[in-house]
């Protein structure tokens, strides 16, 4: 055999090798394509409620009221309600979920009512506005706030009276007392949120002391149920 045809063999055997390969190659199953990688979703970042606040609100109040006095014991009872409005201020600590704060607030109040007492005397009872400073202790859930708040309230009356004998009389009185309450606040924006809250006022009795000298001293009583609406802003991040 000379080198031409040994060659010439050997080009054969490897052609039918490669053809073997391949046919092999086709028979086998595909490997299966890898799974598509998610995308990696974004998470906005949880609000913090840390800060200090300032705002406004507006809202109703409905009152209870009471008088009498102790040496005729003339009586009567009033139940007040009207609008009101003012602002609030507000400071913030947040701690995980858990919120703690102070707030200062002052409502201009349209809470009056007149009437008779036992006696026939007239008499008019006027809340013009009411305060408080408390402190608030709330649960976070991102930017809803559900919180509670506790602390002193104050109050300024203007009363006046007309006895059956055409006396007149008036009186201005600054009460102290407590308040509770609760509320949700949304925060709907990086800087801006909206709150809805009820709170109660409770000034008990206190003496109402006339210059006129027909009922020198009464005792008149004021607990008041709030229902306020407000909106703040916060300062910083």
């Amino acid at each position: 055999m000379n080198s031409r045809a040994f060659l010439g063999g050997i080009a054969f055997a490897a052609g039918a090798v490669v053809c073997i390969c391949s046919a092999q190659a086709a028979d086998l199953p595909r490997r299966p394509a890898p799974p598509p990688v998610a995308p990696v979703a974004y998470a906005p970042p949880v609000y913090n409620w840390s800060g200090f606040y300032v705002g406004g609100n507006i809202g109703a109040g409905f009152a209870d009221s009471s008088w009498t006095d102790p040496f005729t014991g003339a009586h009567d009872t009033f139940n007040k309600s009207g609008f009101l409005g003012g602002g609030q201020i507000d400071a913030n600590v947040q701690f995980n979920a858990l919120v703690l704060g102070i707030e200062g607030d002052f409502d201009w109040t349209g809470l009056k009512a007149s009437g008779h007492d036992s006696l026939g005397n007239t008499i008019g009872v006027n809340t013009q506005w009411t305060s408080t400073v408390t402190g608030r202790v709330g649960v976070a859930f991102d930017r809803l706030l559900v919180y509670g708040k506790g602390g002193v309230a104050f109050a300024h009356d203007n009363d006046s009276l007309n006895t059956i004998g055409g006396a007149a009389a008036s009186a201005s009185l600054t009460r102290t007392g407590w308040t509770a309450g609760a509320g949700l606040e949304y925060a709907f924006a990086p800087n801006w949120s909206a709150k809805i809250e009820y709170d109660y006022l409770g000034f008990g009795s206190e003496t109402v002391n006339f210059p006129a000298a027909v009922f020198p001293s009464t005792s008149a009583s004021l607990n008041i149920q709030e229902v306020k609406a407000g909106i703040n802003f916060k300062f910083g991040p």
